[in-house]
């Protein structure tokens, strides 16, 4: 597990374009779970393109600390064994 906000970003900057899988947090008890593409990422934000099919928006955005905080858990489709929590 990535320790800093710097590495987490460098790690995400590593898989942009791949395929995930999103499991977050979503307040109270609830747990959101979808899949998309993990499309940019700015200083300190991420932006995830959700499919259209399963989910009303088509985009979601999360902070690096999201994922240090492990509020945030997500998981590439394309490499064998690829998490990041």
């Amino acid at each position: 597990m990535p320790k800093t906000l710097a590495d987490i970003k460098k790690s995400l900057d590593s898989h942009l374009g791949k395929r995930l899988q999103l499991k977050a947090n979503g307040g109270r008890k609830k747990t959101i779970e979808c899949e998309g593409v993990l499309s940019d990422t700015y200083h300190a934000v991420f932006v995830i393109e959700l499919k259209q099919e399963d989910n009303a928006c088509k985009r979601v955005s999360y902070s690096y600390t999201d994922i240090l905080t492990e509020a945030v858990e997500i998981t590439f489709l394309d490499d064998a064994v690829a998490t990041i929590k």
